[in-house]
C-alpha cells in the first residue's frame, strides 16, 4: 500500500444537516482532492488503471474528490478522508485473476442426470395410483 497523503489537498466547509449551532459555525466538512496525472507515487500503467477503473469518480481536470462530514470534528473528517482515498486508490489498482472457463466433466453430467432421475422416481412413488 503506497502512502501518498502528502500529495493529497483538502478544503473545509460547513456540514449539511442538523446540529444547530455547531454546524452553522463550524467548517468541519473535509473534500480532499488528489490529481491523479501529477502523482509521483504510481507509474503510468498504474495511473491509467486508476483512471480507468475510477473514472465516475474523476473529473475533466483529472482531481479525484471525496466529501466526507461523518464526525463533528474536522481532524477525524480528514483523518477518515485520508483512509477512504487510500483504500479507493488501493482497491481499484487490483487487478482480478483470470478465470478460465471449464465444462463439466462427462461423469459429473451423467451423475446429475442419474440423480435427478432417482429423485423423480423417488417423487413419483409417492403418488396416488389408481
Amino acid at each position: 500500500m503506497k502512502d501518498f497523503s502528502r500529495e493529497l489537498n483538502f478544503k473545509t466547509s460547513r456540514s449539511s444537516g442538523a446540529g444547530g449551532q455547531n454546524v452553522n459555525k463550524v467548517e468541519t466538512a473535509v473534500t480532499v482532492m488528489w490529481k491523479v496525472d501529477d502523482s509521483e507515487f504510481f507509474n503510468e500503467r498504474e495511473k491509467s488503471l486508476i483512471k480507468e477503473k475510477l473514472k465516475n469518480r474523476i473529473n475533466l481536470d483529472g482531481l479525484l474528490f471525496l466529501n466526507v462530514s461523518e464526525s463533528r470534528t474536522q481532524l477525524q473528517n480528514k483523518k477518515i478522508a485520508i483512509e477512504k482515498i487510500l483504500d479507493i486508490v488501493e482497491k481499484s489498482l487490483v487487478i482480478p485473476k483470470f478465470r478460465a472457463k471449464t465444462k463439466p466433466t462427462r461423469s459429473s453430467v451423467e451423475k446429475r442426470i442419474q440423480q435427478k432421475k432417482q429423485n423423480s422416481d423417488k417423487k413419483e412413488n409417492r403418488r396416488f395410483k389408481f
